[in-house]
């Protein structure tokens, strides 16, 4: 994000009045997990109301809005409210990645949307362009999700035909010991489904404690899986099979 603000900064000085920054560019401002070949892309999006004509300079991506939209100051920078931004990325994100980013939105810290945002702002673009792939996502947004990965695993499991598992819940265990946050939950089953970014290796004191973690939950009989970024889908798809199976679970 600061090599987007840092641009984003540089530019404004040149910006007509009126004008705010949008779609991908007002994703990553607020911090939306978009896919890389987006996140890499150095053009800056700048929107201005019509009747105004779309900016055109170098590394500036021109767009002209008909209304006047929401707007959010964000580090002294116009920037288009979060729920719009996330509904400009219909056109430009497969149904997963939207989800990621509809579940980025949610996060009780960041304050962006909340679900009742979100269900409005479909029904809004009902009937617009990319009104039905806004109307899957909206459906599959969850809250507490802490990472693209994460949405997508969540969506894989779902695609599975496996139970929806709850998202980020803790989970008590027996008396002295500290309750646990796991990543996908299925208490019903006690099982537990996580995805181990690498920050998980790189920090030691992380690291250290997701050991011990995992260790109480097992000592509590919850079966664990951990999900990592070479996991295959096949062997992620049998791990959480057999795991269900063994608990009760029946398609």
């Amino acid at each position: 994000m600061d090599n987007a603000l840092d641009r984003c900064r540089a530019f404004q000085q040149r910006m007509p009045a009126g004008a705010f920054f949008s779609h991908t560019t007002a994703a990553i401002l607020f911090g939306m997990p978009l896919p890389s070949s987006l996140e890499t892309d150095q053009r800056i999006h700048v929107s201005v109301l019509a009747p105004d004509h779309a900016l055109r300079a170098r590394g500036v991506v021109g767009h002209t809005a008909e209304i006047r939209p929401g707007l959010r100051e964000l580090s002294g920078l116009p920037v288009l409210e979060p729920i719009t931004t996330w509904c400009q990325l219909a056109s430009l994100l497969e149904r997963d990645d939207l989800v990621a980013a509809g579940d980025h939105l949610l996060r009780d810290e960041l304050a962006l949307a909340t679900a009742a945002d979100i269900a409005a702002a479909v029904a809004l673009h009902s009937g617009k362009r990319g009104s039905r792939l806004l109307r899957e996502a909206g459906a599959l947004i969850r809250p507490r999700v802490e990472s693209r990965r994460e949405t997508r695993l969540r969506l894989f499991l779902l695609e599975c035909g496996f139970p929806e598992p709850e998202t980020n819940m803790y989970i008590p265990l027996p008396r002295g010991k500290a309750r646990a946050r796991g990543d996908l939950v299925y208490f019903r089953y006690r099982v537990l489904v996580e995805y181990d970014g690498e920050q998980h290796r790189t920090d030691d004191a992380q690291f250290n404690r997701d050991a011990e973690r995992l260790h109480d939950l097992r000592a509590a009989d919850w079966l664990v899986i951990t999900v990592r970024k070479g996991s295959s889908k096949e062997w992620v798809r049998a791990a959480v099979s057999e795991a269900l199976l063994s608990r009760g679970w029946r398609p």
